[in-house]
């Protein structure tokens, strides 16, 4: 069928910035709302392969503005517990 496949998987070549293309797509795609990059890899890894695959998954999903903002580490803290009156 022409289409070159490891293991079943389609083989991704890196031309044109074809596999950031389709990282950009895997990872804002309204489906999936950026996943984390463990999620994206076990998604991605099932149909695609690619040398490296992880680590460019990885080094994608940390470069992203939107998720780096999101991280708990980057929250601030909800502060102390308060205690409300109970009505009598």
């Amino acid at each position: 069928d022409g289409v070159l496949r490891y293991q079943g998987r389609l083989c991704v070549l890196n031309v044109d910035g074809l596999r950031e293309q389709n990282l950009e797509e895997v990872h804002s795609s309204r489906y999936s709302i950026h996943p984390r990059a463990t999620k994206m890899y076990h998604d991605l890894q099932e149909v695609y392969w690619w040398n490296g695959i992880r680590r460019d998954i990885a080094e994608f999903v940390a470069k992203c503005p939107n998720c780096q903002q999101v991280k708990v580490e980057h929250q601030r803290p909800g502060g102390f517990l308060q205690d409300i009156p109970i009505p009598t």
